[in-house]
């Protein structure tokens, strides 16, 4: 799916479905109360989500995207000047932690801010450097841009479940 998206995608449209998915998680969140969202509930496994993520609450799933957020920052920055990033890409690397607060929104949507800011500032996505994914194996900044969007939709769909289950 990714692989296709991928060919057929653009950085406006991969931008594009960022910015719905943040709006939609926002949407989802505004007027819950911090009892609601700072609560572990375990739920079914969507589709793409680890198994080891499935007992999280909604602010557990913000600062996840919020560290994804920093993570996809140093990626795109490296890659869109023909660098390897320091490091590997680790899904360990970007677990919340349990005791999150209520300043993980704010949080998040600066992450959300510095990102966009970051992609607008990137001219070439298809860069000849590559980068692994833990589970799409190497890619280019153009592919790491892909992929942004559809992760947050997955844990939109994480948030929803949670919320759900409450």
């Amino acid at each position: 799916m990714l692989g296709f998206k991928r060919a057929t995608g653009s950085p406006e449209s991969f931008t594009r479905k960022f910015l719905v998915e943040r709006d939609r998680i926002r949407d989802l969140i505004t007027g819950r109360t911090p009892d609601e969202l700072s609560t572990r509930v375990l739920i079914a496994r969507p589709r793409g989500l680890e198994d080891s993520s499935r007992f999280w609450s909604v602010w557990m799933t913000l600062d996840h995207l919020r560290i994804v957020h920093h993570a996809f920052i140093g990626v795109l920055e490296a890659l869109s000047n023909e660098r390897v990033p320091l490091g590997e890409a680790s899904t360990a690397a970007v677990k919340p932690g349990v005791d999150v607060t209520a300043a993980v929104v704010a949080e998040y949507e600066d992450s959300c801010d510095a990102l966009l800011a970051v992609i607008h500032g990137i001219s070439h996505f298809k860069t000849r450097t590559r980068f692994p994914h833990p589970w799409f194996g190497p890619m280019d900044a153009h592919g790491w841009l892909a992929l942004s969007g559809g992760h947050m939709a997955i844990h939109r769909v994480q948030m929803e479940r949670i919320l759900h289950g409450l």
